[in-house]
């Protein structure tokens, strides 16, 4: 079977199936992290009450799985997506649900990002996981991303930033699989992940989507970059950034009863950052 080259973040439907078990257990735990962390100005009122207006942000919303799912639960949702494909099929599943006026997309790029006209800062809650972050490879563009959402944060609103640390004394390559359907649709995803490049601070990535789409079967494959981070780099790109302040670090289990240390025992961070108050 031949294998076509192709960005899959040009075939929303594929990505979104591969990802979306994980939807709802993400968004049980950003909720219930942003009550646990969030301090009472970003609550919107004394006493830490919670708010009737609860915004959020979410750069590289991607196809759109945690916007629609957010927005579900009363979140106003703000998210842009570098993939114009991406967007539209957010856009249209959000539509297909009712709740296109609960959420606002465009098409944006995280080192560079704006608001639309007629959206304000001040957002609650933002959050960027599954390594997306990593798609920035060059410091300043990922320090000036974390200085964007800042701004765009209230004081005391939370950023929950996800992303996969690289074990800089691994000399062969990782594998992961995952199998998922929707209808009559499957999809067998294998992402290849070479060693490292300590220098360069980048790895090299290949995934393959084997899809089966109302019976007729196909492969394509994308191949990418990401920037690498030890702990000690991630804390260092987090001291460029003084306006958010480190609060817990958990990993990508997502069980807030078990925060963990952050270093360099275990691949999946997760941290809860905080917009200092004051």
């Amino acid at each position: 079977m031949p294998t076509t080259l192709r960005d899959w973040y040009d075939t929303p439907l594929y990505y979104d199936i591969v990802f979306d078990d994980g939807t709802v257990r993400e968004a049980d735990f950003l909720e219930g992290a942003y009550a646990r962390y969030a301090v009472a100005a970003a609550a919107g009122g004394r006493g830490g009450r919670v708010p009737q207006r609860r915004r959020l942000l979410e750069p590289a919303c991607g196809s759109g799985r945690l916007a629609l799912e957010m927005a579900r639960r009363g979140w106003e949702v703000c998210g842009f997506d570098g993939n114009a494909n991406m967007i539209a099929f957010a856009q249209e599943r959000l539509a297909e649900a009712g709740l296109r006026k609960k959420a606002r997309l465009w098409e944006d790029w995280m080192q560079s990002f704006t608001l639309p006209k007629g959206v304000k800062g001040g957002f609650d809650m933002a959050h960027c996981l599954v390594s997306t972050f990593k798609y920035l490879l060059a410091e300043k563009d990922a320090a000036e991303c974390l200085r964007r959402v800042a701004a765009a944060l209230r004081p005391g609103g939370v950023f929950f930033l996800g992303l996969h640390l690289t074990d800089y004394d691994r000399e062969g390559d990782e594998h992961e699989r995952w199998v998922a359907r929707r209808e009559d649709v499957h999809v067998v995803c294998n992402t290849h992940t070479w060693a490292p490049d300590p220098k360069a601070r980048l790895e090299n990535l290949r995934t393959r989507l084997k899809i089966t789409d109302a019976g007729r079967t196909h492969t394509q494959e994308t191949r990418w970059q990401f920037r690498t981070y030890s702990a000690a780099q991630l804390k260092a790109l987090l001291r460029k950034v003084p306006e958010l302040e480190y609060v817990e670090c958990y990993d990508f289990t997502y069980d807030l009863a078990e925060p963990r240390r952050f270093d360099d025992a275990y691949a999946d961070v997760l941290l809860v950052l905080r917009k200092r108050v004051g």
